[in-house]
């Protein structure tokens, strides 16, 4: 079955780098879009980062310039790198395929504080 599972979320303080991976199983990422996705407390979750199957990112204008969304067919993993963090970058960060509402993993907790 589809599995995702991700890891690398730490509190981290402002201006702080973070470096996110999510490793697939059940599926072959290679054949599908992937995307980052984020949930702030008290809000709905969010699209971060998508990338297509050729590897070209598309972000939302809050983290442009800011986070890099990569990954690794031959590993079936997303990675997600982050920098220059702020305190509305806090939330739980999953990845998913892109569209997809099903067989979400319990994501990796990013707490941006001083």
């Amino acid at each position: 079955q589809v599995q995702l599972v991700e890891s690398g979320g730490d509190l981290v303080q402002p201006g702080g780098s973070l470096r996110l991976s999510c490793t697939a199983s059940g599926f072959s990422i290679s054949i599908a879009y992937m995307a980052w996705y984020r949930q702030a407390p008290g809000n709905e979750r969010e699209l971060v980062a998508k990338i297509s199957r050729g590897g070209d990112p598309d972000y939302v204008d809050s983290v442009k310039g800011r986070f890099t969304i990569s990954r690794d067919n031959a590993k079936n993993a997303v990675y997600l790198q982050m920098n220059n963090l702020k305190p509305d970058d806090t939330g739980v960060y999953y990845c998913n395929i892109w569209g997809s509402d099903a067989n979400w993993g319990q994501g990796t907790q990013v707490t941006v504080s001083s």
